[in-house]
């Protein structure tokens, strides 16, 4: 049984920390939030992630998981150390590290016996280099040390399954026999294992996820397209994604890419492009076009109902992605602030995310079910592509509006089957230009009056 201890108890420190528990490590989880340590103890999640509350409690109750605010009962006995700490955005996009640069600080002071340092967060390239400098300049007595890239590619809302299957594991040292030992804690993961040096490694978790948010951005460039030609942005995707050099994943058009990761990781390499004298022209388009989708999306709407002054606006939807309560960089905050600056009022319904995006949206009339939210709707807004949504009755959604318009933001629905019960309904390059037939405009006109 290894030990390991995993600084910061945020949504990738308490996955991993659960997770590598669970793989017969002893783990100590370790974060200055004495609130939000009380609460693990006491079984309280601070984030949704299906599967994660059992996977602690069983870890706990083994005694294989353990929480605290002490660096001393966290490092005492442990031979790794996992940073997992936020970096959030800064200004201008790079990476605030001041939660890493704290924590190298307190590892310099803290550590009495040897030890590997893994970087978990996602940080900057170099950053790994850097920590290595902070322990060593704030050590009052030598200890040696190693630090190992290993950054995450958990996906809110699989984040489990996730760890524990992994595509592959990147691991990135300047010290080969550290990122050996650090591999040894993945074998049981069973998938392949690539060690390379430190920048490598840290480049590889931003590259990954600039590709992936470049296909988001280029199927909602192509949906536009469709939208002028008159063809169905879904089935070119499908299309697309028979070819394996291409494949179906991340090409759904929509509302774009929200969430933790995506935004910040663009964001942060194209700053670090630019620090470096390039220019980061498809990165900076890759952001463009997903900035314009939220305004696209309350334009659109505007087409659809007219002056928006005085309507009532719902939202199916809230988390930026199913299987989560994230509102980091939701779709649904620029969205409902467009709403409201065209003076609507608006409402929402979220399985999850309502309570966490009561303080982000508190102007928004959180709604107990659909069909409390539908009541008196001009119009419904997909915004997050839950499940239980596409298991409505449609047809007492309908009923229950006071004009049967739905604007689809995930392209949930079939375009045909919504008109035939009634509605108005548009996606996002389905096929048409964007205007209302006048056999649609009839069907509104007669359910509103």
């Amino acid at each position: 049984m290894k030990q390991i201890c995993v600084i910061g108890v945020g949504y990738v420190g308490l996955v991993t920390a659960a997770c590598f528990s669970d793989l017969g490590n002893k783990v100590i989880a370790l974060d200055i939030d004495e609130e939000k340590i009380k609460d693990l103890e006491n079984g309280i999640m601070p984030i949704y992630e299906p599967g994660l509350k059992e996977l602690v409690d069983r870890n706990v109750q083994a005694g294989r998981l353990i929480f605290t605010t002490s660096s001393d009962e966290g490092l005492e006995g442990t031979e790794f150390v996992f940073i997992a700490v936020g970096t959030p955005s800064g200004v201008d996009g790079e990476a605030d590290l001041r939660h890493v640069a704290a924590v190298a600080r307190t590892l310099a002071m803290g550590m009495s016996a040897p030890l590997i340092i893994v970087n978990k967060s996602t940080v900057p390239v170099g950053t790994g280099d850097w920590v290595a400098d902070i322990i060593t300049e704030n050590q009052s007595n030598p200890v040696a040390f190693s630090v190992v890239s290993c950054p995450e590619f958990l996906r809110e809302g699989s984040a489990i399954g996730d760890f524990m299957h992994p595509h592959r594991t990147v691991l990135g040292s300047l010290d080969r026999e550290a990122a050996e030992k650090v591999a040894q804690l993945h074998l049981p993961l069973r998938a392949p294992i690539v060690i390379t040096d430190l920048r490598t490694a840290e480049m590889i978790k931003y590259a990954s996820n600039a590709f992936l948010a470049t296909k988001i951005s280029f199927i909602n460039e192509i949906a536009n397209i469709c939208e002028e030609l008159g063809a169905d942005v879904k089935e070119v995707a499908i299309g697309m994604g028979y070819d394996k050099r291409i494949g179906h994943m991340f090409l759904d058009a929509g509302l774009g890419y929200g969430g933790s990761c995506f935004p910040k990781d663009v964001q942060a390499l194209a700053y670090m492009a630019a620090e470096k004298g390039r220019h980061p022209q498809l990165l900076r388009a890759v952001m463009e076009i997903n900035d314009d989708r939220r305004r696209f999306a309350v334009n659109r709407l505007e087409e659809m109902l007219g002056d928006l002054k005085g309507k009532q606006i719902g939202l199916l939807g809230l988390s930026f992605k199913p299987n989560t309560d994230d509102m980091r960089d939701a779709p649904s905050i620029d969205i409902a602030s467009g709403f409201f600056n065209k003076g609507a009022t608006v409402k929402a319904y979220d399985p999850v995310a309502m309570q966490a995006a009561s303080t982000i949206l508190p102007d928004i009339e959180m709604k107990p079910d659909p069909y409390a939210l539908a009541e008196g709707c001009d119009a419904l807004v997909i915004v997050t592509e839950w499940n239980e949504f596409l298991q409505l009755d449609l047809d007492q959604i309908r009923k229950l509006m006071r004009q049967p318009i739905i604007l689809d933001g995930r392209n949930i629905y079939n375009p045909d089957k919504m008109k035939s019960r009634g509605f108005v309904y548009r996606g996002f390059g389905r096929g048409y230009n964007g205007t209302i037939t006048e056999e649609e405009g009839k069907a509104a006109a007669t359910t509103a009056a």
